[in-house]
């Protein structure tokens, strides 16, 4: 598989989640949430070992900018950044992959919310009920694929 293929799974992938959901498809691990601002979806190919992230705005395009970042709020609070992303789905759909998601595992799991950031436009994420799915998530990157 590549990037690209990994970005399309992503944005692709069923409906969006009323709350924290964890799921395994088509061999990716995946964890999703829909807000009121927006969606994100988490994904791990196991074949690859790549991380992805996508987070979609409602019905406006992101207006492509240079740093997108995630900043989260609560006990373990922490910002992270990249100038790494990628659009698709008529701009709605911001994406960023790598190899490790530690800090972004963490932020979601151990935070109560968090705001994804790219120059003036934000996207608004609540927490509650995200750490059992993150923990799911992990066991799952840990070659617990079901």
């Amino acid at each position: 598989m590549t990037k690209a293929l990994i970005l399309l799974i992503a944005a692709t992938i069923a409906t969006p989640a009323a709350a924290w959901e964890f799921s395994t498809e088509a061999n990716i691990c995946l964890l999703r949430h829909g807000g009121s601002e927006g969606d994100v979806r988490v994904t791990y190919a196991p074949g690859l070992a790549v991380y992805g992230i996508t987070v979609s705005r409602g019905e406006a395009p992101w207006e492509p900018g240079a740093i997108f970042a995630i900043q989260f709020q609560g006990p373990r609070a922490l910002t992270i950044s990249t100038n790494r992303q990628q659009y698709s789905g008529g701009g709605r759909d911001l994406s960023v992959t790598d190899r490790g998601f530690g800090n972004v595992l963490n932020g979601l799991e151990f935070n109560t919310s968090a705001t994804a950031i790219l120059g003036n436009q934000t996207v608004r994420f609540d927490l509650r009920g995200a750490a059992p799915e993150v923990r799911k998530f992990r066991a799952c990157t840990d070659g617990g694929l079901v």
